[in-house]
């Protein structure tokens, strides 16, 4: 099935962007393993604080507009191109505390650097919006190739996204991320416990 952004582009999901995170996985054997993508293991850990009622966090669903239907039989539907309705903003978003959480979730397989491709500008700008209402915003990154995930809060990306802007580099240095940002172990249940690190930052 194909999905188009609202422009006319091809979506290519995250299995198929230019860094090819899934094949690479193959690679790492704990990874491959494990079998879980950021995606997933970001969706156990907030199942698990909502059933603890911790937090309520959950993955925005992204409306879509069907243009063409195939009926292969009369009790089978597939869909064959749809676009999506508005151009994404964030991944995440909830409460927590009284407070409004909002995220992005990424990985690479890029041992030294995050791209900054990866984010887009209507994302940039739904994230100073979220600040300045005072919401707590920040993306995940999770470096495959080592298993390492960070939280970074998004007045640190903003900051990196100024300097591309500003005709510097078009990444965030893994040194950068390390300095800036802060290391979330990973564990097993939950998975990817951000909320300690929104405790520390918050508190």
């Amino acid at each position: 099935m194909n999905f188009n952004y609202p422009n006319g582009k091809r979506y290519l999901p995250r299995e198929q962007n230019t860094e090819n995170i899934n094949n690479k996985k193959k690679k790492n054997g704990s990874y491959s393993n494990r079998g879980m993508t950021l995606e997933e293991d970001l969706n156990e850990t907030n199942e698990y604080y909502r059933a603890r009622k911790v937090a309520v966090i959950h993955k925005k669903p992204t409306p879509v507009q069907i243009v063409q239907v195939d009926y292969p039989n009369r009790s089978a539907a597939v869909i064959k191109e749809a676009y999506f309705k508005l151009a994404s903003t964030t991944d995440y978003n909830g409460v927590y505390k009284g407070k409004y959480i909002d995220f992005e979730a990424k990985e690479t397989q890029n041992p030294t650097s995050f791209p900054l491709k990866n984010f887009h500008q209507h994302q940039i700008q739904h994230m100073e919006e979220v600040l300045d209402q005072g919401g707590i915003c920040f993306v995940i990154l999770r470096f495959t190739r080592y298993e390492q995930v960070f939280l970074l809060e998004a007045k640190h990306l903003l900051t990196f996204w100024k300097r591309m802007n500003n005709g510097g580099r078009k990444s965030i240095t893994k040194e950068e991320v390390e300095k800036q940002g802060h290391q979330i172990p990973l564990g097993f249940q939950p998975r990817i416990d951000y909320i300690k690190i929104i405790d520390k930052l918050h508190n």
